[in-house]
């Protein structure tokens, strides 16, 4: 199951959905493969008895049967490539391969091709027969034998011009024949075999862009081709820089062609045929996934920066979101205390007018923005911490030359809610993901309050959230040193330790966390995290009881027994929990989103799951919070699972783009980034292989 991140909690899920969540984002493990996956038992990646290259050995041409004898030889042709989409960049630009253009052909006029060797031999240059083109074959083999490697490929270049001339005027001149097809598998691999041996530099970039021209020739014609999408799927990655983004295309198109040749076996849930394997290793998938998805997400957040209009902020995250922060705190009771006491948001309007001085209109937004946190209403409460901080800056700024806006300031600096107005603006700057700005304000606040521990507790959080973690550790150290008992202070610093996977402290703070203060629920809530982390059940299940005490009706405590219900595999207690936390907090995105997960784990009458319901819960969690991404990640992979043509699955991809914009951070994205490169890889092989959708069941 998932929580929705909160800023100063923890930085990190820890929890049941996210462990699932990330197995499904290491790899193809959803959608493309699911069917191979759970035919093969987890046995889909296993190694192969026989290489798929060509290291030892090319192609063969039988002309007596008029086949290539191979063992890894397609079972079914496919027509040339489709129209790729914008959604990939165009290829590296290569030097030219020398013969053959490279002519798309149907499935029917290949098929009309296939004539008769006499034929082929009766060409428009009596000069030139079919035995001169296996004559320079058969000298190839032998220069490759001997690691001629340029000398052979010379040898099938030539070839290949006889192949040419031999098809001029007959009435399928432009039609690849079988032979061609060898020749040019063959003369890709010496390329390969050269920028091999030719080792890194630009010298081997260009015979690796030479292979690539003859594989991508070939499979303009046979789209199928083992050998050539295996040699591909290596040159890609030889490539400097490797282009991984196209590896994963072409591995999505192999894996496609895979599930396509065995889709009546996988329809019916058949095994496969003994020794029949997907074409691609799992190592090789996560491989490249390692590799690309740091890559994209530089470029992600890149983007988003360069978008962000100058001195913007973040989105607020969702009201439920910003309640768990401010109950983490110790002076959460008392601030809503004053709050509470205090006049109305129509009464303290009246108040502000222009003729209301400096001091008295910001002391009076304070109080404003104070009572609409107590009210829920937390965007007109920055808006009034906001303005109570431009009117601080134009006074502070003023009072170099303006001896009365000095006075004033000096009046604010003494003003005991001076600090409260900078901690209040340091929070809401952190809720929006202003880090820089919610530590200047803390720090300003802590030097007005050096032994304030919830301020220093609050900067640690930012730090958190900067990925300074030493330097959040030495702030907890420090508040815990002037108070020992602070609790907001060790349950953050739990948090810190659960990001660290220092799980034993972690429990240990939280421990002695609920020691002190015995009515702490959340600290209840957060150890039950910790003992299902460590799949320790029934200490969860205490600890979620001891939370549910203190408050029957909390949303949260319904949303975590309903997580260890869903655990446990108890999938209808778990689906009445997390109907109660809808219940008692519609703003809950965490509780929607588990409660699709329970939907789509449990099958209906008709022995399948109620999608449109997961659908439904999964869109209202992200309309609660926008900026909730897990929701995002479930949401597109079912709607992937989905998708019925190419288009609906364009529409998954547009899902992930949007759920990326409101991701704060890379870490935030990682997930929907991971998705959104396998959802974009799919559908740009299954274009190229003209197929008009993903769903097995629908072809």
């Amino acid at each position: 199951m998932n929580r929705r991140y909160v800023p100063n909690i923890g930085g990190k899920k820890n929890d049941i959905q996210f462990l699932l969540m990330i197995a499904a984002a290491s790899a193809l493990s959803l959608g493309l493969l699911f069917y191979t996956y759970r035919l093969t038992q987890g046995t889909l990646f296993a190694s192969r008895d026989k290489k798929d290259d060509d290291d030892e050995e090319l192609e063969e041409y039988d002309s007596s049967k008029g086949s290539i004898v191979s063992a890894d030889r397609p079972r079914r042709r496919e027509s040339g490539m489709g129209q790729l989409p914008q959604l990939v960049e165009a290829e590296q630009s290569r030097p030219e391969t020398p013969v053959m253009s490279n002519v798309k052909q149907s499935v029917a006029n290949i098929e009309e091709a296939e004539i008769e060797e006499e034929n082929e031999m009766n060409g428009s240059n009596p000069a030139l027969s079919f035995v001169d083109l296996e004559e320079l074959d058969k000298q190839g083999k032998i220069f490759f034998k001997a690691q001629k490697y340029m000398e052979a490929a010379d040898c099938f270049t030539k070839a290949l011009e006889v192949g040419e001339a031999l098809r001029k005027g007959k009435p399928n001149a432009n039609v690849v024949t079988k032979q061609e097809k060898t020749l040019l598998n063959n003369r890709s691999a010496m390329y390969e075999k050269q920028a091999i041996a030719v080792g890194e530099g630009p010298d081997a970039n260009m015979w690796v862009d030479l292979a690539l021209a003859d594989v991508d020739m070939l499979l303009s014609h046979e789209v199928s081709h083992a050998k050539a999408r295996q040699r591909k799927l290596r040159l890609l990655e030889m490539s400097q820089p490797p282009r991984y983004f196209d590896a994963m295309i072409e591995i999505c198109a192999m894996q496609l062609l895979f599930m396509q040749e065995n889709r009546d076996r996988l329809r019916m849930g058949l095994p496969l045929p003994a020794g029949v394997k997907p074409p691609v290793e799992q190592d090789k998938i996560e491989k490249v996934m390692h590799e690309l998805l740091p890559l994209e997400l530089d470029k992600i957040m890149a983007s988003k920066e360069k978008e962000k209009p100058n001195g913007s902020a973040s989105k607020l995250p969702a009201s439920h979101t910003i309640m768990q922060l401010l109950k983490s705190f110790r002076g959460y009771n008392a601030w809503m205390a004053v709050a509470a006491r205090d006049e109305s948001v129509e009464s303290l309007t009246t108040q502000l007018n222009d003729e209301v001085q400096s001091l008295e209109k910001i002391k009076l937004l304070l109080r404003r923005g104070r009572r609409h946190a107590f009210d829920k209403a937390f965007s007109n409460a920055v808006d009034d911490f906001d303005a109570a901080m431009d009117i601080v800056n134009e006074v502070t700024a003023a009072a170099a030359s303006d001896e009365s806006q000095k006075s004033v300031l000096l009046a604010l600096e003494i003003d005991e809610d001076y600090p409260r107005l900078l901690e209040w603006a340091g929070l809401c700057r952190h809720l929006r993901y202003d880090l820089d700005g919610a530590l200047d304000c803390y720090d300003k606040c802590s030097d007005l309050e050096p032994t304030n521990t919830e301020i220093l507790v609050k900067r640690a959080g930012v730090k958190m959230d900067a990925g300074k973690v030493d330097a959040a550790v030495e702030l907890f150290q420090t508040a815990l040193a002037l108070e020992p008992d602070a609790t907001d202070a060790l349950l953050h610093r739990s948090n810190l330790h659960m990001m660290q996977g220092k799980t034993e402290e972690s429990k240990s703070d939280l421990e002695r966390c609920v020691a002190l203060k015995p009515d702490f629920t959340l600290a209840y809530l957060r150890l039950a995290t910790v003992h299902m982390a460590t799949n320790d059940i029934d200490n969860a299940m205490n600890a979620l009881e001891s939370a549910g005490k203190l408050d029957p009706n909390s949303s949260d405590v319904h949303s975590y027994r309903g997580e260890l219900y869903f655990a446990k595999g108890q999938l209808e207690d778990a689906k009445e929990e997390f109907e109660k936390a809808m219940e008692n907090d519609p703003n809950n995105p965490n509780a929607f989103v588990n409660a699709a997960l329970v939907v789509l784990n449990t099958p209906s009458s008709s022995g399948m799951p109620d999608v449109q319901e997961g659908i439904r819960l999964l869109n209202q969690a992200i309309k609660i919070d926008p900026q909730f991404h897990a929701a995002y990640v479930h949401l597109g992979q079912l709607k992937l699972s989905m998708a019925t043509n190419l288009s609906d699955a364009r529409d998954v991809v547009a899902l992930y783009d949007k759920g990326i914009k409101e991701c704060r951070t890379k870490e935030e994205a990682k997930d929907i980034c991971s998705m959104r490169i396998l959802a974009v890889a799919q559908v740009e092989a299954a274009s190229a292989l003209n197929m008009e959708t993903l769903n097995m069941q629908a072809q």
